[in-house]
């Protein structure tokens, strides 16, 4: 997906509040940032969070080792 399909994309699950779609998106776009992956990781982890998703430990970890979390 590019950057403009997934703003639309992340634009339309808020306005959904579609949570897992939107944790799924801002882990994709944490991929695609160089720099500010840890912005999108940091949301994608907080939806995650508030949904009691799996995923979130998984996030967590993503955030420690980019060391933008401790």
């Amino acid at each position: 997906m590019d950057k403009p399909a997934l703003d639309a994309a992340l634009l339309a699950s808020h306005a959904a509040g579609d949570r897992a779609a939107l944790i799924t998106l801002y882990a994709q776009a944490a991929d695609m940032a160089e720099p500010g992956a840890a912005f999108y990781l940091t949301h994608a982890y907080v939806f995650a969070l508030e949904a009691g998703d799996a995923r979130a430990p998984e996030l967590r970890a993503q955030l420690v080792a980019l060391g933008a979390e401790l």
